[in-house]
């Protein structure tokens, strides 16, 4: 190998030996094996040789290139590692700190509720029953022995929906959970005990009404069912509910199409404090009463037989009372700062003993 080739060498393994990062080395790669570099202008002269020193000045020119590039590739592996060792070092964790806290979801307050009255009535022997949004106007109203000149049947209380070709009966979306009790009284054999969740619709919208909110009914059919099991039923939810062991209920006799006799449920409430439980005052919670003879017999079931009692609850008002909301129209706004404020940590210890 000639000198010039020889110096060329030695300068280059310098200058890698000298490169202290990958920028440096790209420089003499590029300095020496690119387009303009050094080595590639001597590998272009090659023509100029003379015919009788061409192939020897040919072969050592593939040698020295073959040993630059890998000594810079030996190079460029070196500072990669160098790199990557003390990205490492300055990026290092100390996994024994606490970790940073993160944002969570939070249990939204009527489906809080829903879980609470699944657990209690559960406790009690009830199922729940589901049914669909959706009803035609006998299960919504004609089976519960709601007459056809009823207020609630007019359009301007009920959302109703276009029937399927041919079908005679109209479409409504239901304005209460009771066709599910129609459903359970049809498709089931007494006794049973069913609640039925669920969400349900109305022509109605201010701070305490919404057209779409969530209701709560229970249904027990069986023989001997008396009014005593109806208020025992009651007054150990209300009390298990809302966590007051002596919360006083009262009965009061009411009128409903489906139930004979019907009851509105009363619980001990302060109105100057809202404390439930306190104070002498009154507050309306719920209605109930002995299922109509009437509705039995439209579901298939002999009254002579059997009977039963039934109920029925806004989740969105037994929630507003329970925690202290003011308004019902933020439970539909998804405004984050008020499910920051109302809303439950899945994983409280309160909710894990409760087991919901």
């Amino acid at each position: 190998m000639s000198d010039d080739l020889d110096a060329l060498k030695h300068a280059t393994l310098a200058s890698l030996a000298e490169a202290t990062d990958l920028r440096a080395w790209d420089a003499i790669r590029v300095a020496v094996l690119g387009k303009s570099g050094s080595l590639t202008a001597l590998l272009k002269e090659l023509g100029k040789t003379a015919p009788e020193e061409r192939k020897a000045r040919g072969a050592a020119l593939n040698v020295l290139k073959t040993e630059l590039q890998a000594a810079i590739d030996a190079r460029q592996a070196e500072l990669e590692a160098a790199a990557l060792e003390a990205r490492l070092a300055a990026e290092r964790i100390d996994v024994t700190l606490p970790p940073q806290p993160r944002a969570q979801g939070l249990i939204h307050p009527i489906s809080r509720t829903m879980e609470e009255m699944a657990a209690i009535f559960g406790a009690m022997g009830f199922e729940i029953a589901e049914g669909p949004d959706i009803e035609d106007d006998w299960r919504n109203f004609g089976a519960l022995n709601i007459p056809a000149h009823h207020s609630a049947r007019e359009d301007m209380d009920t959302f109703y929906v276009p029937a399927p070709e041919g079908e005679a009966r109209r479409r409504v979306l239901r304005t209460h959970t009771s066709p599910v009790q129609v459903r359970s009284m049809l498709t089931r054999t007494p006794p049973f005990r069913v609640i039925v969740p669920g969400r349900t619709y109305r022509a109605d919208h201010d701070a305490t009404h919404s057209p779409m909110f969530h209701q709560c009914e229970g249904l027990v059919i069986g023989r001997d069912i008396t009014l005593g099991h109806l208020k025992g039923c009651l007054i150990d939810f209300l009390r298990a509910f809302f966590g007051v062991t002596d919360l006083p209920v009262r009965f009061r006799s009411s009128y409903f199409p489906f139930t004979e006799p019907s009851m509105e449920v009363d619980i001990g409430w302060s109105r100057k404090t809202g404390e439930i439980g306190g104070g002498t005052d009154w507050l309306e919670i719920l209605g109930s009463g002995m299922v109509q003879p009437k509705v039995l017999a439209n579901c298939g079931i002999d009254p002579r037989e059997f009977q039963g009692f039934a109920f029925g609850m806004g989740i969105e008002r037994v929630t507003m009372l329970k925690h202290g909301i003011p308004d019902l129209r933020p439970f539909y706004e998804s405004d984050l700062r008020w499910l920051r404020h109302y809303g439950f940590n899945p994983l409280s210890p309160a909710m894990l003993h409760e087991g919901v």
